[in-house]
């Protein structure tokens, strides 16, 4: 299957993914954005490092407190079931990009998580699937493109969303239009949902960034090396070719 017929399936046109994700912004400034001795994955590092302070500066004065105060106020197995809710709805999606892969075993495992957390978990609150020694298998558009041989293209920093790549934000009108959360008919409902999601998991994320602020390095370089090499190896499915001359994915 074309990646052109792919989108077609979905219902996004090329067009439109060239709008929302600002190609033509991100091209613009990719002439006149670069650093003296940009890595070669990150030519528009400056640029890159402005929108990181930026959702930085967002995330310490209102993310990080209001994911404090949840971790603090909501007790811990209700904080699990919030996160094991919009998980299940994480695997939903994860099965049709494993199906697009034809990664036949992990859609099943998808589809057999979704079945079995939602009918015998409450809706998906309790992992059932998981006590069940059923594998998780997370997958986004992003990853089936590269799955499909199309390239990373150069490290992207974008505002509110972080760390992504040119492949990653073409790829977010799909994932957004497989975002189960954002096609509730109810607005308020929705507008709950996303903010609850978001929520709680930079709650999760509380530890691992005191340890990152509290460390003697540069964390937009750590955040953007990890970023790239978890991206990559979740594209091999754990195993990355050793070679470095090997195409990014």
């Amino acid at each position: 299957m074309t990646i052109g017929r792919v989108l077609s399936f979905l219902g996004i046109r090329r067009r439109t993914l060239a709008l929302e994700a600002s190609l033509p912004l991100i091209l613009l400034l990719s002439g006149c954005a670069s650093g003296p001795n940009p890595d070669r994955r990150d030519p528009l590092e400056p640029l890159n490092r402005g929108v990181y302070s930026f959702n930085n500066t967002l995330d310490v004065v209102v993310l990080k407190p209001v994911a404090s105060a949840y971790r603090d106020v909501a007790p811990v197995r209700v904080r699990q079931g919030v996160g094991n809710f919009f998980g299940n709805l994480q695997d939903g999606w994860s099965f049709v990009n494993n199906v697009l892969q034809f990664k036949g075993q992990a859609a099943v495992d998808s589809l057999r998580r979704v079945g079995v957390n939602t009918f015998l978990g409450w809706g998906g609150v309790f992992d059932v699937a998981t006590e069940m020694d059923i594998e998780k298998h997370t997958k986004d558009f992003g990853h089936t493109l590269g799955y499909w041989g199309v390239g990373s293209g150069p490290y992207l920093v974008l505002p509110f969303f972080g760390s992504s790549t040119l492949r990653d934000t073409v790829a977010l009108p799909v994932d957004w239009k497989g975002d189960l959360v954002g096609s509730v008919a109810h607005v308020p409902t929705r507008n709950t949902a996303t903010v609850l999601r978001l929520v709680d998991q930079r709650s999760d994320l509380l530890k691992a960034s005191t340890m990152l602020e509290e460390a003697s390095l540069d964390p937009y370089t750590f955040v953007r090396e990890a970023f790239l090499q978890r991206r990559r190896s979740v594209i091999f499915d754990g195993n990355p070719p050793e070679d470095d001359n090997a195409p990014s994915q």
